[in-house]
C-alpha cells in the first residue's frame, strides 16, 4: 500500500531538524523563559528571542534586538487562527472606528471573527456593547478582490481591511501590497492571513505594507500550536491574552518554548530552500494537472491558473462526489483533501467555490492537491496513473454523471 500525503495545506510533516532543535526543551531545558535570574530560565529566554529573530527575518523584519524584553513587531501565539482573531479583534476594541473589510473566501478564522464583531462587541474598559458592522467584498472567478471595490466600501469608520495573501483552498494569491496602499488613504490598518505563503513564496512586510500579518508554523515544516502575528511599530492593538507581561503584556501566558524554537528553525530552512522549491512544486503541480486533464474528461481547474500558490491545485470533477473520491484515493495509500481541513465534517459545500461561482452541486466534486518538500515526481505519478480508474468507477455509481 503506498501512502502518499497530498493534504499540506492543512498541516505539513516537522523537518527533521524542527524536531531535533525541539528535543532538548521538551527535556533538560524545561525553565520558563519569564524566570530570567536564573540560568535555565535565562537559556530558554535567549532561545525564544533567538527564534524571533529567525521568524522575523522570514518576512523581511531584521531589526529585532537581542532583548528579550523586545517583542518588535514578532509576537508569537498558539497558530494563525488566534493571530486572525488578534488582528481583528484588537483593531476595534475600546476604539470609534468599528467598521470591518474583509472577503467572501477568507479563512473561518476571519469570518467568523467579523460575524462575532457584528452581533456585539464588548468593551473591556467601558463595558458596552457595541457592534461592528462588516463588509464582505466579492472575488471574481479566480479569486481575486477588485481593488476598486475595496475602495468604495471604505469609509472614515473604517478600523481594519483584512484580506488573506493567499487562499488555503484554491491557492489564488492577492494583490495585497495594491490593496494595503489603497486601505492606508483612508487611515484604517490592514492585515493580512499569510498562514497559506509565509515559508512557500517571498513575504515581505514592508514591501507588501501591511500593518499586521498572521502566520502558523505547522504550514511550513514546523511544530502545530504556535504561530505569530507581525504587528507593525507603532500599530495600536488592544492586548489578546490578559494576566501576565509576556509579549510585552499583549498576549499573557507561558511561551510555548519548545515550539518557538521549532518555528525557528522551520523559518531558517524556508529562507534557504524557498526559491528551489517553489520551483520544483510549481512544475509538479502542472504535470499533475495536464496528467489528469488528459486522462479524465469533465474536470476543471478552481482559482488562479498563475497568480497562485506553487504547491496548490484545486480541481472540480463533474459527476462525482468529494467525499467518494477521498474515500477511493484513500483506499489507494492517496491523502488529499475537498477543502479547508477547518471545515471537515462539515457537508456544506465550500464557501470558497461557491464566492468563484462554482454552483453548489459542483462544488461538492472538488478536490485539493496541496504538496510539500516531502513530494516526489514518483508520487505525482502514482495519481496520474491511479485516479482515473477511480473516477470512472465513482461516475458510474453516480446519479448525476452524464458521461
Amino acid at each position: 500500500m503506498k501512502n502518499i500525503y497530498l493534504d499540506n495545506a492543512a498541516t505539513t510533516r516537522p523537518a527533521p531538524e524542527v524536531v531535533e532543535a525541539m528535543l532538548p526543551y521538551l527535556g533538560e531545558l524545561f525553565g520558563n523563559p519569564s524566570s530570567k535570574y536564573y540560568g535555565v530560565g535565562q537559556i530558554t529566554r535567549a532561545a525564544v528571542q533567538k527564534a524571533r529573530q529567525q521568524v522575523g527575518r522570514l518576512i523581511g523584519v531584521n531589526n529585532i534586538s537581542d532583548n528579550p524584553d523586545d517583542p518588535y513587531e514578532i509576537y508569537f501565539t498558539s497558530g494563525g487562527t488566534e493571530s486572525d482573531n488578534w488582528a481583528l479583534k484588537g483593531a476595534v476594541m475600546c476604539k470609534s472606528k468599528k467598521h470591518i473589510i474583509t472577503s467572501a473566501f477568507e479563512h473561518h478564522a476571519v469570518l467568523e471573527t467579523a460575524e462575532m464583531l457584528e452581533k456585539s462587541l464588548g468593551c473591556n474598559v467601558c463595558a458596552k456593547q457595541t457592534a461592528c458592522e462588516v463588509t464582505i467584498l466579492p472575488v471574481d472567478s479566480t479569486g481575486l478582490v477588485n481593488p476598486d471595490d475595496l475602495r468604495k466600501a471604505l469609509r472614515d469608520e473604517t478600523a481594519i481591511v483584512s484580506i488573506m495573501h493567499a487562499n488555503n483552498e484554491i491557492g489564488t494569491i492577492q494583490p495585497i501590497k495594491e490593496l494595503a496602499a489603497i486601505t492606508h488613504e483612508r487611515g484604517a490598518l490592514f492585515h493580512t492571513d499569510a498562514v497559506q505563503t509565509v515559508g512557500k513564496i517571498p513575504v515581505d512586510v514592508n514591501d507588501l505594507g501591511v500593518d499586521l500579518l498572521s502566520m502558523s508554523g505547522h504550514k511550513f515544516h514546523g511544530p502545530k500550536g504556535i504561530g505569530a502575528l507581525y504587528i507593525r511599530k507603532g500599530t495600536r492593538l488592544d492586548p489578546f491574552l490578559n494576566g501576565g507581561g509576556q509579549e510585552r503584556a499583549l498576549r499573557a501566558g507561558t511561551h510555548n518554548v519548545a515550539g518557538i524554537v521549532g518555528m525557528g528553525v522551520a523559518c531558517e530552512l524556508a529562507m534557504k530552500n524557498m526559491e528551489a522549491e517553489a520551483k520544483r512544486e510549481r512544475a509538479l503541480v502542472e504535470t499533475l494537472w495536464q496528467g489528469l486533464s488528459d486522462r479524465i474528461p469533465k474536470i476543471h481547474r478552481n482559482g488562479h491558473p498563475e497568480i497562485r500558490l506553487p504547491g496548490t491545485l484545486n480541481v472540480r470533477f463533474e459527476g462525482a462526489e468529494g467525499e467518494a473520491i477521498l474515500m477511493y484515493m484513500d483506499m489507494m495509500g492517496v491523502q488529499v483533501s475537498s477543502g479547508s481541513a477547518c471545515s471537515t465534517g462539515d457537508i456544506k459545500p465550500s464557501h470558497v467555490l461557491l464566492a468563484i461561482g462554482v454552483k453548489q452541486e459542483e462544488a461538492h466534486g472538488s478536490i485539493r492537491f496541496s504538496l510539500s518538500h516531502d513530494t516526489t515526481a514518483e508520487d505525482i505519478q502514482y495519481v496520474i496513473d491511479t485516479m482515473p480508474k477511480q473516477l470512472d468507477m465513482i461516475r458510474q455509481m453516480s446519479v448525476t454523471w452524464k458521461g
